[in-house]
């Protein structure tokens, strides 16, 4: 069955690239005569990952966020991203190969198992100078942090990342109220169900921008989550950025609730070189469970500090990365197999964009 799937997935590979290769001709040919623009665009990253003072290896044990947990050598993924800006119209088809994209669409219910690749597909219209409509599949616009290591300063995660959503699917409205307002609104499928709905309820978004400072909000079926995100330009190699979240989860389904707060201070000490903080405090009631291992009366928590420093070689960063999790619970275990609540882990990126 296995070689059946791969097979698949194979000629399925190779049609797009085809197709893909069609389409960039004919819209090459269209470019000369319309001015539109295409675009082929992505990344590459892999890692390195070690416990200090934790087992490694096949019981090895990692922070519990998202992405960068496996131990030893490791793969993130492959991102091949086409884009076509016409005029008016667009598209963009986001594409994501190995451990790290297949985490980012974990809850895409047909197809993750047997080789879903699609992080992002949408269609856009530019109705306006002020007004774009958006249909399809996109990343959450919740949050600091994003799915692709290149947009992010640390490469680890922190924990109101890993569990606000990760995508959404539908039709948002983006409205540019003036030069420094902007609002949009968006109704969607439930969270992270990015292929269908097979539900038959809707989730609501909207934020509301100025000067780079977004204040956001997402019903969905019960729940709720109100997020900050920002950050400001302290001096000219001095940057500063800043989340904060509260999650309300629907107690009818038996769902917790967080919150939590991230600070980024980031200096550059060259043009290329950056070092990086990240201090995150992270709580859960209602016996949530994102930290690993909940107490009695289910209100476990976590400060995390992440310091991260940021080498660039041409498109090729280098990323060394040492972590600390304190929890308030004993649930990370070290090596000798005492529970213990604090984890020290180091992580080594090469992510390679073009």
């Amino acid at each position: 069955m296995k070689a059946i799937i791969n097979t698949k997935f194979l000629k399925n590979l190779f049609l797009f690239a085809v197709l893909f290769s069609s389409a960039t001709v004919v819209i090459a040919q269209d470019d000369e005569e319309e001015g539109s623009k295409f675009s082929f665009s992505g990344s590459i990253d892999a890692y390195y990952r070690a416990n200090l003072n934790a087992p490694n290896g096949a019981d090895a044990q990692a922070p519990g966020s998202s992405f960068a947990n496996l131990p030893g050598f490791a793969l993130g993924m492959a991102n091949v991203i086409g884009a076509y800006e016409g005029e008016k119209v667009g598209f963009v088809a986001d594409l994501v190969f190995g451990p790290r994209g297949t985490d980012a669409i974990f809850a895409s219910p047909m197809y993750s198992a047997t080789g879903n690749i699609v992080n992002q597909l949408y269609a856009y219209w530019n109705v306006s100078d002020a007004v774009t409509l958006t249909f399809g599949n996109f990343n959450t616009f919740l949050g600091y942090e994003v799915i692709s290591p290149v947009a992010n300063f640390n490469y680890s995660t922190s924990y109101l990342f890993s569990y606000g959503p990760f995508s959404h699917t539908g039709l948002k409205a983006d409205f540019a109220l003036s030069d420094d307002f902007s609002l949009m609104l968006a109704v969607m499928n439930p969270t992270d169900l990015t292929e269908f709905n097979p539900t038959g309820q809707y989730a609501w978004g909207a934020q509301l921008g100025y000067s780079g400072q977004y204040l956001n909000l997402l019903i969905d079926n019960g729940s709720y989550e109100v997020d900050f995100t920002g950050g400001f330009d302290l001096s000219e190699t001095f940057f500063l950025g800043l989340n904060a979240a509260y999650f309300d989860g629907d107690e009818e389904d038996g769902v917790g609730s967080f919150a939590g707060v991230a600070v980024y201070p980031q200096l550059a000490t060259s043009d290329n070189f950056s070092i990086g903080l990240r201090g995150e405090y992270f709580a859960e009631t209602d016996f949530f469970g994102a930290v690993g291992g909940t107490d009695a009366d289910g209100d476990a928590s976590v400060f995390a500090v992440t310091l991260t420093g940021s080498a660039t070689i041409g498109d090729l960063m280098i990323k060394p990365e040492l972590r600390l999790d304190s929890a308030s619970e004993e649930v990370f275990i070290d090596s000798d197999g005492v529970p213990m609540a604090g984890l020290t882990s180091f992580v080594l990126a090469a992510i390679y964009s073009f």
